[in-house]
Formats: C-alpha cells, sequence, structure tokens
C-alpha cells in the first residue's frame, strides 16, 4: 500500500492506494474509447422559457430543485435581492442578483429539478 495525501477543493484527504503487480490474476479494467451519453432530459424537468433572453445569465451553481421563486419577467432587481430558493442535499440555497437590473427571462419553475449551470435567470 502506498500513502498519498490528496487535496479536493482546499481540504486534504490521505489515501491508501494498493499497487498491483503484473503477474496478479485480477483483471485490469480498460479505459473505453466510447464516450458515456448524457442522460436525457424530460420534458417534465425543463420549464420554457419566459420572455427573451437577457445580457447577465444566474446559473445554477449545482444541481437541485427549486422551492421558491421571488421575481417574475419584467421586475426590477437590486443587487444581491434573493430571486429564487434552491435546495440542495437538504440545504436551501439562496440565489441572488449579481447586479442591479430588470428580469428579462425566467427560465425555472417552482418544484422543477435544475442541474449545475443551468440557467436559472437572465437579466437586462
Amino acid at each position: 500500500m502506498k500513502k498519498y495525501i490528496v487535496k479536493v477543493n482546499g481540504t486534504a484527504y490521505e489515501v491508501e492506494v494498493e499497487e498491483l503487480d503484473s503477474s496478479s490474476d485480477a483483471p485490469v479494467p480498460t479505459p473505453s474509447s466510447v464516450p458515456a451519453k448524457p442522460a436525457a432530459e424530460t420534458p417534465a424537468n425543463k420549464p420554457k422559457p419566459s420572455g427573451k433572453a437577457g445580457a447577465v445569465t444566474v446559473s445554477a451553481p449545482m444541481p437541485g430543485n427549486i422551492l421558491k421563486i421571488n421575481f417574475q419577467t419584467n421586475q426590477p432587481v437590486k443587487k444581491g435581492d434573493v430571486l429564487c430558493i434552491l435546495e440542495a442535499m437538504k440545504m436551501e440555497n439562496e440565489i441572488m442578483a449579481p447586479s442591479d437590473g430588470t428580469v428579462a427571462s425566467v427560465n425555472v419553475q417552482k418544484g422543477s429539478s435544475v442541474n449545475t449551470g443551468d440557467v436559472l435567470f437572465t437579466l437586462d
């Protein structure tokens, strides 16, 4: 066994790795040359955007479910206003407006599931 220290997002983890010799009968996995296909999106999880796209996008920082939406299209917002509440891992996360503006589109609805990077709102 070899010990290593691995850092993930600034947190250090000590791991032990067993080294197999080439005479071992244990099967060695071979990498696949075919890329994995992304999971199919279900229409129920993809709400239709309302309105036009804005200049500023607000994306989901993590996968989760939308619990509450506080603003609708054409409403003014100030930097730091809570646009919506995203539940992830049993915690409620406030998604805030990155700048002053007007909501150009709301791309989610209450109860919908989102993935990391999905556009939640656009602002003008």
